[in-house]
């Protein structure tokens, strides 16, 4: 049996408290290591230099370099890096912020330890992890006329209903038998249609409005 390495973590949160509990909660998971920690956006900056990760648990106020902007900072400098945001704010604007910077997920302090290390696995396999208070957060009922989702072709709600199931393109083109430049068309598609502007939002209008069974 081979064996893989584990996915490599870092923490950056202005409290050690917050990270210390986060770090007895991840040392029982075999398959995650937390390897460094931050105390704000601009140290992550810096050890992802030195010790890069494959997931960031990202908090968003932080003294100094915030979240969205570290998370922002990093993807143009390390794009293969997968960030999750680890935060107690759900307001709609900040949650637009950090998948706009590029988060692939948005949790809230509250989730169980077991959820969080579920994320964690799903977030460094690049499929979108998001607080239901964040969704709801998110959608706003009155912006979606409902004719929208009519002008989603059929195989581009094949599509949608896969992304929202969690998986990711080349998953996607496995399932359908397409080339993952044509599920990457598809989704450019949705996106524009849906008038959002990344995979996470397009999937919690999906569920919001039922777009999708």
């Amino acid at each position: 049996m081979i064996e893989t390495s584990p996915i490599k973590v870092m923490l950056v949160d202005d409290h050690s408290m917050v990270r210390r509990g986060l770090i007895a909660i991840l040392k029982s998971e075999s398959d995650l290591e937390v390897i460094a920690e931050a105390r704000d956006g601009r140290e992550a900056f810096a050890k992802c230099e030195t010790t890069p990760p494959d997931v960031i648990l990202m908090d968003l106020i932080m003294p100094d370099l915030g979240g969205v902007a570290a998370t922002r900072m990093i993807l143009e400098r390390w794009p293969d890096i997968h960030i999750l945001v680890l935060t107690s704010f759900q307001e709609k604007n900040l949650v637009q912020e950090a998948l706009q910077a590029g988060a692939t997920g948005y949790l809230l302090k509250n989730v169980s330890g077991e959820e969080l290390a579920d994320a964690i696995r799903s977030t460094y396999a690049g499929k979108p992890t998001l607080a239901k208070e964040a969704v709801d957060s998110l959608i706003q009922k009155d912006t979606l006329e409902p004719s929208l989702a009519k002008d989603l072709t059929r195989r581009e709600l094949e599509v949608l209903s896969l992304l929202v199931k969690g998986l990711s393109n080349p998953e996607i083109a496995g399932k359908l038998s397409v080339s993952r430049s044509t599920v990457k068309s598809h989704v450019s598609s949705i996106l524009s249609k849906l008038g959002v502007s990344n995979r996470a939002e397009a999937i919690a209008l999906a569920i919001e409005h039922k777009i999708v069974p």
